[in-house]
């Protein structure tokens, strides 16, 4: 289960994946990589959920 706080919607695929390619083509790819790895830290930091997705098996 990944924990999705509000406007983190952006850096995830439906399936809850990590979106490392930026959805707009003329956003700076290096810039995209260090918001991912940003979001990153902070589902590692384990910040209080605002939102949980979960995965139907």
């Amino acid at each position: 289960m990944s924990i999705l706080r509000r406007a983190d919607e952006k850096f995830h695929y439906s399936d809850g994946s990590h979106r490392w390619i930026p959805p707009d083509p003329d956003h700076d790819q290096e810039v995209w990589d260090e918001q991912v790895r940003q979001h990153q830290q902070r589902h590692l930091a384990n910040e209080l959920p605002t939102v949980r997705i979960q995965r139907l098996v």
